[in-house]
């Protein structure tokens, strides 16, 4: 457990440091994602990558506390999340089916559902069990996962190229993407 408190104490930096650039970020071009003229899939973005950072940072504050484990934490943010999940689905679903917006662009938020699902078996377990060494090293991976999922979002949303797997590994580093991150 000692690991786990270390580990919680350098995420709890993180994903503050985080939150603190996504809100510069947001802020430097705030009609693209505040503004009457926002589109739903830029509000979404920037909603996804604060909902990550903030499951992390609730996860690992949690986690510090002496005496108190991040089992029911992380079982109450994964709801959140799965929460947020249903609200943002129910925003870009009917664009996606008018077609202001291509139903690939919703898959952004399949790294979260699977996070969220994941981390409610996993905070559910610590919960019954405090001692659950593998649901715990579950619970601190998908912390780190939350922020690289974060981290995705606040790149799309700033208007950032997609970085793509086989871009990569066909030596181009970077995919071409349009407006939409994509």
């Amino acid at each position: 457990m000692a690991s786990a408190h270390a580990f919680f104490a350098a995420s709890a930096g993180v994903a503050g440091a985080l939150i603190g650039l996504l809100f510069v970020a947001i802020s430097v071009a705030p009609e693209r994602v505040l503004g009457p003229e926002a589109e739903q899939v830029h509000a979404v973005r920037a909603a996804a990558a604060l909902t990550a950072f903030t499951n992390a940072l609730t996860v690992s504050l949690f986690g510090l506390i002496p005496g108190y484990g991040p089992g029911v934490p992380a079982t109450v943010v994964a709801l959140f999340g799965l929460v947020f999940m249903l609200g943002a689905l129910w925003r870009l679903v009917p664009l996606a089916s008018s077609h202001e917006i291509r139903p690939r662009e919703l898959s952004f938020l399949a790294g979260l559902l699977i996070v969220f699902v994941i981390q409610l078996i996993a905070g559910l377990a610590l919960t019954r069990h405090a001692g659950n060494a593998e649901a715990l090293h579950g619970v601190c991976v998908l912390v780190a996962v939350c922020f690289l999922l974060g981290i995705s979002r606040a790149w799309e949303l700033v208007g950032g190229p997609r970085v793509g797997l086989l871009a990569l590994l066909g030596g181009r580093g970077v995919a071409g993407g349009d407006e939409e991150g994509t």
